[in-house]
């Protein structure tokens, strides 16, 4: 007999296990909460531990606008060594002797902070054509990639002792850490691959919120239960208003809504029933003066 599917909604921040990938650490997830819908918000690679927000039930619905976030991250590089990956995974592909100074490192920190351009890894899970470019890289096969404008908001060296060096980045979406660290070490005459990558914070969230798979699996269903946020964390970051529930009832029958109020280019809005309940996102259509449905919580969900 197969397990029970429950239809709970809600969001799970999960320490994912290095050597695991994104959507197997879901999957198990999904598994122990024995959750009908899951979903994630966003890949790290097997190699990469930390900060995956796991979304059930209605929270999928929500879970696109973390993908815009800023991230940070704790990695751990190896000068004087080159992979074909950039990470631990690859195979050596170049060496270098050159003995590098904590001066030069702050150095070349210093030259990839701000807004800076980066080409994507060949190893990364882009699609070209339909396939991700990492299966180019394994036919042997390389792909011209666009080069894309990222920021880095701010580098912090956490150790230092040739040829290992522990920075922590925050850093905008859509960063590759592989190529930072590739990028960093060729400023100072040398190359470098990550061993360690560790993802810290994304959209308000932090690592010290999170709970591993074995924890999880040590609770019983009711404990697993309460380590779930509401759906509505996905999207704090958005402004939000109250609407009665005659307005919540319109929307809820694809009927937009007219708003006494202004609300500009604030888009989307949250919107909340009196009591507080979470009803979905909206958007505000300033011509009409009207909130417009963009995605709505199930009626029969609470969270």
């Amino acid at each position: 007999m197969s397990r029970r599917k429950r239809a709970l909604s809600g969001v799970l921040l999960l320490d994912k296990d290095r050597d695991m990938s994104s959507n197997s650490a879901l999957q198990r997830a999904r598994f122990l909460y024995g959750a009908a819908k899951a979903g994630h918000t966003g890949v790290l690679d097997p190699l990469a531990t930390g900060l995956l927000p796991v979304c059930f039930g209605e929270a999928t619905k929500f879970a696109q606008y973390l993908l815009d976030a800023d991230k940070a991250y704790t990695a751990t590089l190896q000068l004087g060594v080159a992979t074909s990956t950039g990470d631990a995974e690859g195979e050596v592909v170049a060496t270098a002797d050159t003995h590098i100074t904590l001066a030069q490192v702050q150095s070349a920190i210093a030259a990839f902070s701000g807004e800076i351009t980066q080409t994507p890894p060949m190893y990364s899970a882009i699609k070209h054509q339909g396939k991700p470019l990492y299966e180019y890289a394994r036919a042997g096969i390389t792909i011209e990639r666009k080069s894309r404008q990222v920021t880095i908001y701010q580098i912090d060296i956490v150790e230092f002792a040739y040829p290992t060096l522990i920075i922590n980045v925050r850093c905008s979406k859509g960063t590759y850490i592989r190529t930072l660290a590739e990028d960093i070490a060729q400023h100072m005459g040398t190359v470098a691959h990550l061993t360690a990558l560790r993802r810290t914070a994304t959209a308000g969230f932090s690592i010290d919120q999170t709970h591993t798979l074995a924890a999880i699996s040590s609770l019983d269903e009711s404990a697993r239960d309460n380590w779930l946020l509401p759906s509505d964390v996905l999207v704090q970051h958005l402004p939000a208003a109250t609407l009665t529930d005659k307005e919540i009832l319109q929307l809820q029958h694809g009927i937009a809504v007219h708003s006494e109020q202004n609300y500009g280019t604030m888009c989307p809005l949250r919107i909340y029933a009196a009591s507080g309940r979470f009803i979905g996102l909206v958007q505000y259509q300033a011509a009409s003066s009207r909130l417009k449905v963009l995605r709505l919580m199930s009626t029969n969900v609470e969270s």
